[in-house]
């Protein structure tokens, strides 16, 4: 067998045994940065592995904004994003029920220093979902926010 053809049988073979993650994952600019979803529930299963840290939030059932959403402080990131107008842009899910939630990589998390969540803990996330919520239920989280801590999950925190 000829060198070329060697190396292209040794590619497919190693496409062939990918796991299903590598082929599920995207990127973040496939998901809808005008619409802030809110969604507040408890962690159904969580995944705390790269690329991302994953979850399973089981939506609070009478799920509705906080009241106090101006008035909570946004921390500032390194990167240049617009909290305050993420969070008074927030609105409620069309869809309830069981969402799927990327949280940000596991480095950015230590760098929060965001502890490892657990199934059963009440959190809330700002979320961007696909245009119209076209693939229901799959979310990117913006900010997660755990007791009372706000964490901004697209870069680091600015020092």
């Amino acid at each position: 067998m000829k060198r070329r053809e060697f190396s292209k049988v040794i590619a497919a073979g190693t496409c062939t045994f990918a796991t299903p993650q590598v082929f599920a994952h995207h990127g973040w600019s496939s998901f809808d940065e005008t619409r802030p979803l809110y969604l507040a529930g408890k962690v159904a299963t969580v995944k705390w592995q790269n690329p991302h840290a994953e979850l399973t939030l089981e939506l609070n059932p009478q799920l509705a904004l906080p009241k106090d959403f101006g008035k909570l402080k946004i921390p500032t990131q390194s990167a240049n994003v617009d909290g305050s107008k993420i969070f008074s842009n927030a609105a409620l899910p069309k869809h309830r029920g069981i969402w799927n939630v990327e949280l940000a990589p596991l480095t950015r998390m230590q760098a929060w220093k965001v502890e490892p969540l657990k199934v059963g803990d009440s959190i809330a996330v700002i979320v961007f979902t696909y245009k119209d919520e076209a693939d229901a239920k799959v979310a990117r989280a913006e900010f997660l926010i755990v007791d009372s801590a706000i964490y901004g999950l697209r870069s680091a925190p600015q020092s």
